[in-house]
């Protein structure tokens, strides 16, 4: 029960960053869901212009994924700790293999990754 309420204020916590309410959001059953590695990019790629067109930004809910469509929004759920983050795909890659989602620093930051680098997450698109 303790564990169950935890989780519940944690989505909570996550919605309050995401663009909408967490109970706004919903996994697309039929939509991507894929786990592998994630990184994460930062500093020195922040104000750069992303495959979108936007301006990356380090302090953004973004991430860069090889083919979801500009402007869907999956969550990302660290296989470590099951942290989860809401980000919203404006960029292309990532390019390292075996990697799926390269993150924004604030995304990585919210799942409790920039210390690895790189961790095993769960990726699921969200209904719009």
């Amino acid at each position: 029960m303790r564990n169950g309420l935890i989780c519940l204020a944690l989505f909570g916590l996550l919605g309050g960053c995401a663009s909408q309410r967490s109970d706004d959001w919903r996994v697309n059953a039929q939509g991507y869901q894929a786990e592998g590695k994630a990184s994460y990019y930062g500093a020195r790629h922040h104000g750069n212009k992303t495959a979108s067109g936007e301006r990356f930004d380090r302090n953004g809910l973004t991430a860069a994924h090889r083919s979801l469509p500009f402007g869907s929004h999956v969550l990302v759920t660290n296989l470590r700790n099951d942290k989860s983050v809401i980000v919203r795909i404006n960029d292309r890659g990532p390019y390292a293999r075996g990697r799926i989602i390269d993150l924004s620093e604030k995304a990585a930051a919210q799942i409790d990754m920039l210390r690895a680098g790189v961790v095993p997450v769960r990726v699921q698109q969200l209904a719009d």
